[in-house]
């Protein structure tokens, strides 16, 4: 695949600490992290039993993961708190990337079973959200196998975030953790 300049990627490289400082699984330790650093790692909002977080090497602008805090990859070990709690949350972050990003459609989706389902982490699972423009699979990714992301994964994170700040039951405790979502029964 060929390379689109993107200079705005380098915050992203030269972050401290990276994840490099983690033991275990990348997002058990976001579920459990301090949300003062849900910014850096780009938690973007949380509910009892899930959270929503910014794909870092997105599709398509506002590419987002819905992940359990269950730590699973088998999607019939999820109990049904969470089963619901995570499909709220889809739901919730449908709405957000609506007021946000205004896409016209979704793809959404897990990747289970392991490298073969095309998944990058596999004992963990979660739900990729990815918004849809009409036109957005053009000639760069089908004929030049070339993809061109148009949004800075930060500015994503902004626009998402504050459209979480507007749902209903939302709370915002600060401007580097994530918004905190009453789902309700």
């Amino acid at each position: 695949m060929d390379q689109v300049f993107a200079p705005w990627r380098i915050d992203w490289v030269e972050r401290e600490g990276g994840n490099d400082d983690i033991d275990g699984c990348v997002f058990c330790a976001f579920a459990d992290g301090d949300p003062d650093g849900d910014r850096d790692r780009r938690v973007v909002a949380r509910s009892e039993r899930a959270f929503v977080l910014l794909n870092n090497y997105p599709y398509n602008p506002g590419h987002v993961m819905v992940i359990p805090h269950a730590h699973t990859g088998d999607y019939r070990e999820l109990d049904d708190e969470t089963l619901l709690d995570h499909a709220r949350l889809k739901q919730r972050t449908f709405d957000a990337l609506d007021d946000g990003l205004g896409p016209d459609a979704y793809n959404a989706g897990l990747n289970l079973g392991g490298g073969a389902a095309g998944g990058s982490i596999d004992d963990h699972l979660h739900t990729h959200v990815v918004p849809r423009w009409e036109g957005d699979t053009n000639f760069m990714p089908v004929v030049s196998d070339t993809q061109v992301i148009v949004e800075a994964v930060d500015d994503s994170y902004g626009r998402i975030r504050e459209a979480f700040a507007e749902q209903d039951g939302a709370t915002v405790e600060g401007d580097d953790h994530a918004v905190r979502l009453a789902l309700g029964e």
